[in-house]
């Protein structure tokens, strides 16, 4: 079972760039399709982009698509998110998430998770207006 943590948040200035790392600490190595999510106070939690485990499959939410960009490491046991030109409505807590794949799937990538699912505590990301 993994256990993810998220890193690389923080206060930024509107335009600026950051780039958030996702990593198992239980260092597993069994297939994972992996993706982002945020939640601002008094909102549902949205999704952001999603990867496979190849990494050769990615999603990205409206809102994003040309500014972020979601990539693994070769091991595939962390996940990164970069954010670029961030803008106001960017801020919020960035959840990192996992979905446990068969082989089968390994090109698959999932824009929703159960909450069973395997998710880290969080990062927060503020954009400053």
């Amino acid at each position: 079972q993994v256990h993810l943590v998220e890193s690389g948040g923080g206060l930024v200035q509107t335009g600026g760039s950051l780039r958030l790392s996702c990593a198992d600490s239980e260092r597993t190595y069994s297939p994972y399709a992996m993706g982002w999510f945020r939640q601002d106070p008094g909102k549902e939690r949205e999704f952001v982009a999603a990867i496979s485990w190849s990494g050769d499959s990615t999603s990205y939410a409206d809102s994003v698509k040309g500014r972020f960009a979601i990539f693994r490491d070769g091991a595939k046991n962390t996940v990164y998110l970069q954010m670029n030109d961030l803008k106001a409505e960017d801020t919020a807590v960035y959840y990192c998430a996992a979905k446990p794949v068969t082989w089968l799937r390994r090109n698959t990538y999932y824009t929703k998770l159960a909450d069973d699912d395997n998710w880290g505590q969080g990062t927060q990301v503020t954009v400053s207006s």
